[in-house]
């Protein structure tokens, strides 16, 4: 079905999907997914691919790898939701509903969840990759007033870590289901709210804060968005740093910093 920088995706029949990584470092990702999807899953109003078997190393093949649930849809990178208010809403709702606090065990992860500052010096590293790409003295004005913003004081919430359009399932129009949450982990949520300046217009970021707020139960304060904003700058300048040989992401990466410096 697919490739992405992690795993090998294979149809099995009318019902199910393999999920097979490709390297090491996800090998440690899906363990993260086969332990706390059926965790997660019950709570959230969207579908997720909760695994319902684990293959282990065999005939070659060396990292364990999963079956899980074959989700009908495209990903949004390629088949945008038809209603972006409605999107708006069942995103804000979703991401409300995950971002409850994090049980105990709660995968460690140093790249998402993490306070802001910690990704400074990849930020420096992209930039210079990315080269005259972008605007160097807007990336740094949004990117030093999101460092600035006061970090995330309240317990850590559960993070999807890696919520961007590719891994949000469309059909018949409407967001059906988010997948790939190998980078699950806690810490503050500001690091999901990114995917706003991914996937939605500037005009239909308040209609998603209400939902989230509405689902989470907390106030969003103005320091939680520009942190927000901040991760979306971040994570379009590995994008575009890092996708060469993808050109879905570097899409992505393209579409998110010109939202976010608009």
């Amino acid at each position: 079905m697919a490739n992405g920088w992690d795993n090998v995706i294979f149809r099995v029949g009318d019902g199910l999907v393999v999920r097979l990584p490709r390297r090491e470092v996800a090998a440690g990702l899906l363990v993260n997914e086969v332990r706390w999807l059926p965790v997660l899953g019950p709570r959230l109003p969207l579908p997720v691919p909760a695994p319902v078997r684990v293959g282990r190393p065999g005939l070659g093949y060396p990292w364990s790898w999963s079956v899980v649930p074959f989700l009908p849809g495209e990903v949004a990178s390629r088949n945008p939701p038809a209603d972006l208010g409605d999107a708006a809403v069942t995103l804000g709702a979703f991401l409300g509903a995950l971002h409850a606090p994090a049980d105990p065990g709660a995968p460690a992860n140093p790249y998402r969840g993490v306070p802001l500052a910690e990704r400074r010096v990849a930020v420096a590293q992209n930039l210079r990759i990315v080269g005259d790409l972008v605007d160097h003295g807007a990336v740094m004005r949004v990117w030093e007033a999101a460092v600035a913003a006061p970090r995330w004081e309240k317990p850590s919430v559960w993070v999807h870590g890696d919520l961007h359009p590719a891994n949000l399932l469309v059909h018949g129009g409407r967001i059906s289901g988010v997948i790939d949450f190998g980078d699950v982990t806690s810490g503050d949520p500001a690091t999901d709210l990114s995917v706003a300046w991914m996937l939605l217009p500037a005009e239909w970021h308040d209609a998603f804060r209400v939902a989230y707020q509405a689902a989470c139960g907390y106030a969003v304060g103005e320091e939680l968005w520009v942190r927000a904003r901040g991760w979306a700058l971040a994570l379009s300048l590995a994008f575009l740093a890092h996708s060469a040989d993808n050109p879905l992401i570097a899409e992505i990466g393209h579409q998110t910093i010109a939202a976010v410096l608009a």
